[in-house]
């Protein structure tokens, strides 16, 4: 956190302790409790670690009494939380403190691909007059059918937008069940070949888990109708990159709203870059500036329960 939003956590955790004394500070030689914020990982991502973030990582890692550890992230795909709950630490993620901000993201990609905002700005940085009316009109959103693969608060929030919209929502999650509204039906992620050919929407807002990765591959691609669109604010490896391009290139996907990718940042070299019928964005659909206080926020409440020996939220 930065030194304000300290200040602000420091105040509410001692008043949510009765005032008892406390201490939040770097990691030393050993802890009990450790929180991961934006400062300790700031801009790095999976595959490009920041030197700073690798020694925290190191000392996670090597700390004999850690029992609980906090990531400022909705996602614990980074290799530290693995290895630290196979030695029984809990970790906790910050999931649903950019849910909202990631769903009207994801709302701002299917919005813009629905209307060919591509399209039209290509023509518009070529000061060229082009009407929808003259180059093939958009279909209509409502009656379509969208695949929501996640239904954590973004997957929930994306279908509650789409819904509202008048498409059909299908939900595919962790476990099959009976449908909770908004969605129509459910299935689980190994079911998911049973719901694609139905797809004019494909949706991936999941958490990255060994059920996950690869989830939408080439066949799962091959069994998407044609004239499908896809957007991805879950992870990158969701969704295997060179059969999604070439699925692009061809035309089986009409179009794709990408924030997420194999490998961040994205290399200057990847085709998708100039693709006419993709969007992309920097990995950044849960940026705002309200993130910080509502992560400090689900911590707090968190190291209450901690502190009161309840079981904690967003257990990984």
């Amino acid at each position: 956190m930065s030194p304000e939003a300290a200040r602000h956590a420091g105040g509410g955790l001692q008043a949510a302790l009765g005032g008892k004394p406390y201490v939040l500070a770097n990691i030393g030689d050993d802890a009990d409790v450790a929180f991961v914020s934006r400062d300790v990982t700031g801009l790095s991502t999976k595959h490009a670690v920041l030197p700073h973030t690798q020694r925290f990582h190191d000392a996670l890692r090597s700390a004999p009494s850690l029992k609980w550890v906090h990531a400022h992230s909705s996602g614990a795909d980074r290799p530290v939380y693995g290895d630290l709950i196979a030695r029984g630490v809990a970790v906790t993620t910050s999931s649903g403190a950019n849910a909202g901000v990631v769903v009207q993201t994801a709302l701002a990609g299917v919005l813009m691909l629905a209307r060919c905002f591509p399209q039209l700005l290509a023509a518009q940085r070529n000061r060229s007059w082009a009407p929808l009316v003259g180059s093939g009109l958009p279909r209509d959103l409502a009656g379509q059918t969208a695949v929501i693969v996640g239904w954590g608060p973004i997957g929930r929030g994306m279908a509650s937008l789409l819904a509202a919209l008048g498409l059909h929502v299908v939900a595919v999650r962790s476990t099959d069940g009976a449908a909770e509204p908004p969605a129509s039906e459910t299935v689980s992620y190994e079911r998911i070949g049973e719901v694609l050919p139905r797809a004019d929407w494909l949706v991936l807002c999941c958490p990255l888990t060994e059920r996950t990765r690869g989830l939408i591959d080439a066949a799962a691609l091959a069994r998407l109708p044609a004239g499908v669109r896809l957007v991805n604010v879950a992870r990158g490896e969701v969704a295997e990159e060179p059969p999604l391009i070439d699925a692009l290139r061809r035309g089986a996907l009409a179009g794709a709203y990408l924030d997420v990718f194999a490998h961040e940042p994205l290399p200057a070299e990847s085709p998708l870059w100039d693709m006419p019928n993709v969007i992309v964005t920097p990995h950044t659909a849960g940026h705002s500036d309200g993130n910080e206080m509502r992560v400090a926020a689900i911590f707090l409440d968190n190291l209450r329960r901690w502190t009161e020996g309840q079981p904690l939220l967003n257990r990984v």
